[in-house]
């Protein structure tokens, strides 16, 4: 897939990528497109262009940036958050900075019949390292 190269550039030293994955970034007038990498210290989120390139500065946001996170639903428990991440075939992921920063971010699980559609095994992997994510980072808390 076009995310993991795009990803791995900004990662820090000694940082592993866990996992990639598309979501849709929602605000007030407009959507784009973004990728989400999970790593063992942070999530990064990357803006991407139709052609899956750069664009524009990545966010980094470790487990102590991020003052509320919701997932459809879930709460404000991080725990919760990634057993909903895990469970549906398309969540919203509600994030606000301890800045004020507020992050909409929508994906599909990207598996059954129409999983091709969905960003496939890849996907999948990646919202399953992004749930995976947000439960150890409550236990950290």
């Amino acid at each position: 897939m076009k995310l993991r190269p795009v990803v791995e550039t900004l990662l820090e030293s000694g940082e592993e990528l866990r996992g990639v994955c598309v979501a849709t970034q929602a605000s007030l007038f407009k959507g784009r497109q973004v990728a989400l990498g999970v790593t063992d210290r942070r999530l990064l989120v990357q803006g991407m262009t139709r052609k899956f390139e750069p664009d524009g500065e990545a966010i980094s946001l470790p487990p102590e940036r991020i003052a509320k996170a919701n997932a459809e639903g879930a709460g404000g428990g991080w725990m919760q958050i990634g057993a909903a991440i895990m469970d549906g075939a398309a969540v919203t992921l509600k994030l606000r900075t301890t800045d004020g920063e507020k992050l909409k971010l929508m994906l599909m699980r990207g598996t059954g019949p129409l999983a091709g559609l969905g960003g496939g095994e890849t996907q999948r992997q990646g919202l399953e390292a992004l749930g995976a994510w947000f439960a150890d980072a409550g236990h950290a808390q």
